[in-house]
């Protein structure tokens, strides 16, 4: 339960706390004032009402009528009111008992219903009839009433009455027992010493609110150190007691909600872990575990990835990688993450075999040697941490990981409850990290089969020629990019660049089949209907292939021959297959695109539509760029704006007078975060050395 709720900056609550109160409570809801809840004082006093039903319609007797806008002036103003002249219920069809005196207050409320008002009557029948006796006793009456209603949010376990002056008397006992120290008459350090070190600036900081200014309820939830040493969750709930617009003393209650709290605590990790999914890749998967826990069940989580290899029963030294790291507010820097590997000692290596968590405590700032990497120690030191859980990740009966969950800031250890929730939250995620780390194989795979596949390009008398391939930057990603270069036996060279659909294996197992059968086609072509070969017949054949065969959804492609010419430049003929267009960089001169009338379909739409080949001469120092869209996708953009990007990159490298090689290599790093792999082939014609220079 928070101080501020969602409406107007008033006190959440949840009602069934008064659900053994003797004073009468009643919940309303929204502007209509739909009754949400009443407990069971109120219906001995009242008589039985219809939940759900407007407040007009459940208390219809006259006499509600100043009730009902009170509700309404509290609801709109945010404002409480009390009404201490005592009314009087008569017998009604609700089942009231009959003629008995109260007074009420209304107070602005937020709970699981939404915005709404709080009502507490008190029945004050015995008093009424007291001062009709005697009225000496009219005084105690009216403090007797402010002091019920000041509890009517509370659950009565310690009840306490605090002066101005910080001078609080214990109404309701219980503190020593609970605590394990006598109850002090005064709020001081040596009181604030049995609440957790990390929560004792929140709860002066929020007493300080409710009680500056206008003064508040006072609703504040904190540790407090019980009498077997461990810290449970208490909430402590005040609320002023006015005489003449002056706070004379607070009344309020301390009661444990250690439970509700842990449960509550539960759900939420639980419903964060839940989130991380498997298209993460590993390591931002088990940081997102890390993040889960960090700050409400520890003030700091690391988590170090192990070898594959690994099974809890590995023999000799064995490595491990920090692989994700998140603190808290308030504590130092955390080092930067370079996926360091160390060799883990002892400790660690007993938590990995026997596959259970261990907590180790230490005096402040002096964590055990050989535990965690140099880098770790350094900062845990800094940290003043004192406690260190390290938990092992399994899946499949596999440690696959280990989380080393650290108590900073001279914090007291974590106690037995916050162990097994710790361990409970990292096992959670064992469904979504197999998946990831599954994932994370496949793509391995992949990408070994395109990087045996994408060779080297071929040395070509008379050009220069470099092409470069990089996957994308987050591991759930494979692609489909692939490019070709081809010397053939006429000295002419094959170019493609190529996107096969889809980002998995089969995409990448795809793509080295349609590789491989252009090869053949490009190889092979001289035949009747093809003199000499025209890359739109090449891809026209292709297309019946690939669709004959089903072996691939969606294929898009720029294939490309060039012939050398007699004065040294290349003639290129290309044909486009719904793929971005070639770029020209001239040795002089703005890069351009190579449209032709617009790309043709992708291959494995319509084997039957025709194919058209598109022709330029090559001068000596210019330059052809192919290139898949991942070097031109910009998020949230037209790829227009990519391929400027890309035609101003390249003019720059080109005035920079860089090979082509390493051209190539700045375009595709230019590109930064990378969603999808990307591809680029490039081709230079370069004068060949006389015939009589060495060499030649």
């Amino acid at each position: 339960m928070s101080r501020n709720g969602g409406s107007g900056g008033v006190p959440q609550l949840e009602p069934e706390v008064f659900d053994r109160s003797i004073v009468s409570v009643a919940l309303t809801a929204g502007p209509e004032h739909r009754l949400a809840y009443y407990n069971e004082a109120f219906l001995q006093l009242f008589g039985r009402r219809r939940l759900g039903a407007r407040a007009a319609e459940a208390f219809d007797e006259p006499a509600a009528a100043p009730f009902l806008r009170m509700l309404d002036e509290v609801y709109d103003t945010h404002t409480p009111r009390q009404v201490t002249t005592p009314r009087v219920s008569e017998s009604s069809a609700h089942g009231a008992p009959g003629r008995r005196h109260f007074v009420y207050s209304s107070s602005p409320v937020v709970s699981r219903y939404g915005p709404g008002v709080l009502t507490v009557a008190v029945d004050n029948t015995r008093q009424i009839e007291a001062v009709e006796r005697s009225e000496s006793l009219s005084e105690q009456r009216g403090q007797a009433l402010q002091r019920y209603e000041a509890l009517m949010s509370a659950v009565s376990q310690i009840v306490w009455l605090m002066k101005p002056d910080g001078a609080i008397t214990e109404l309701v006992g219980g503190f020593e027992k609970y605590t394990g120290t006598p109850w002090r008459p005064v709020i001081d350090s040596v009181w604030l010493s049995g609440v957790h070190p990390h929560d004792r600036a929140g709860l002066l900081k929020t007493w300080q609110d409710a009680s500056s200014g206008t003064p508040s309820m006072f609703v504040c939830t904190f540790r407090m150190r019980t009498a077997s040493g461990a810290y449970r969750h208490v909430q402590s709930r005040a609320v002023p007691i006015m005489r003449e617009g002056v706070v004379e003393e607070w009344i309020g209650t301390t009661a444990d909600i250690e439970d509700q709290w842990r449960n509550r605590l539960r759900e939420r990790l639980l419903a964060r872990v839940a989130t991380v999914s498997a298209a993460n890749d590993v390591p931002e998967a088990l940081a997102a575990v890390a993040a889960a826990v960090v700050p409400e069940l520890t003030d700091a989580c690391v988590v170090f990835l192990l070898p594959p290899a690994v099974h809890g029963s590995a023999v000799g030294p064995l490595t491990a990688t920090r692989v994700a790291s998140v603190a808290r507010n308030g504590l130092p820097e955390l080092p930067p993450m370079h996926h360091q590997t160390y060799t883990i000692g002892p400790v660690v290596q007993q938590v990995v075999a026997s596959r259970r968590p261990q907590l180790l405590t230490f005096e402040s700032g002096k964590p055990p040697p050989g535990v965690l990497p140099d880098v770790s120690d350094a900062w845990l030191r800094a940290a003043r941490a004192t406690s260190l859980i390290l938990v092992p990740i399994v899946i499949d009966a596999a440690v696959v990981a280990f989380a080393a969950a650290a108590g900073c800031a001279d914090g007291p250890p974590p106690g037995p409850a916050d162990l097994a929730l710790l361990g409970e939250v990292l096992h959670e995620v064992r469904d979504p990290l197999r998946q990831a780390m599954e994932l994370q194989a496949t793509r391995h795979t992949a990408l070994t089969l395109q990087r045996a596949l994408l060779t080297s390009t071929p040395r070509v008398p008379g050009a220069e020629l470099a092409a470069h391939y990089q996957p994308a930057s987050k591991t759930a990603e494979i692609g489909g990019d692939w490019y070709d270069a081809l010397l053939l036996p006429d000295g002419s060279v094959a170019l493609t660049i190529g996107d096969i659909a889809g980002h998995d294996l089969e995409a990448a197992t795809r793509m080295s089949q349609l590789r491989s059968m252009l090869r053949v086609i490009a190889y092979d072509r001289f035949d009747e209907h093809a003199r000499p070969y025209k890359p739109s017949h090449g891809l026209a054949r292709l297309d019946r292939v690939t669709e004959g065969l089903d072996a691939a959804p969606l294929v898009t492609v720029v294939h490309a021959n060039l012939t050398p010419r007699p004065d040294g430049g290349w003639h290129a003929a290309w044909s486009n297959a719904g793929h971005p267009p070639p770029l020209l960089l001239p040795a002089a001169g703005r890069p351009r695109f190579l449209r032709g009338n617009g790309p043709d379909l992708p291959l494995c739409v319509d084997s039957t539509m025709a194919r058209h080949t598109w022709h330029r001469d090559l001068g000596i120092g210019d330059t052809l760029l192919l290139y898949t869209d991942g070097l031109i996708e910009v998020p949230g953009t037209d790829l227009s704006v990519g391929m400027g990007h890309l035609a101003d990159n390249a003019e720059r490298a080109r005035a920079d007078g860089v090979p082509l090689a390493e051209m190539c290599a700045r375009l595709l790093a230019s590109v930064g975060d990378r969603r999808d792999d990307a591809a680029i082939i490039g081709f230079r014609p370069v004068l060949l050395p006389p015939a009589d220079s060495p060499g030649g």
